[in-house]
Formats: structure tokens, C-alpha cells, sequence
């Protein structure tokens, strides 16, 4: 999984797999959600993300340690 922010477009990407997106359905304003042509979810897309999440912070709990937080 890859998290990419794009300050210009105040975007966050969410990479759940390699596969590339087949089709794109917005479940929630500015937030989309990518599917591989399996119907499998590749991708979360978050339109105006530094209004909708806290991007100062990001927190793995038992991924795959115990738990980890990393901050901005």
C-alpha cells in the first residue's frame, strides 16, 4: 500500500495494489474509489484531503509490527 499526497491538487492517492484501474465510482464527494477490471478496489482517490483527513499524522497498528506512528 502507498499513500501519495499532491499538495498542488491538495490530493491523496491511496495505492492498494498494482493492478491499474479499470473503472472509477464516487462513493462520498471528492472521494473515489478504483476498481481493476476484476471488480477488486486498486485505489482511493481523496479530492480536497487536507480538509477531509489529518494528513499530519499516520498511524500502522500492527502492520506488521506492533504499532508505528509517523508524523509530518
Amino acid at each position: 500500500m502507498k499513500l501519495n499526497y499532491y499538495k498542488d491538487t491538495d490530493s491523496l492517492y491511496i495505492d492498494l495494489s498494482s493492478q491499474p484501474s479499470a473503472e472509477s465510482r464516487e462513493i462520498s464527494e471528492g472521494v473515489i474509489l478504483d476498481f481493476d477490471a476484476k471488480g477488486d478496489i486498486v485505489g482511493i482517490d481523496i479530492d480536497n484531503a487536507s480538509r477531509k483527513v489529518n494528513l499530519k499524522e499516520v498511524i500502522l497498528n500492527k502492520i506488521p509490527a506492533e504499532s508505528e506512528i509517523l508524523t509530518a
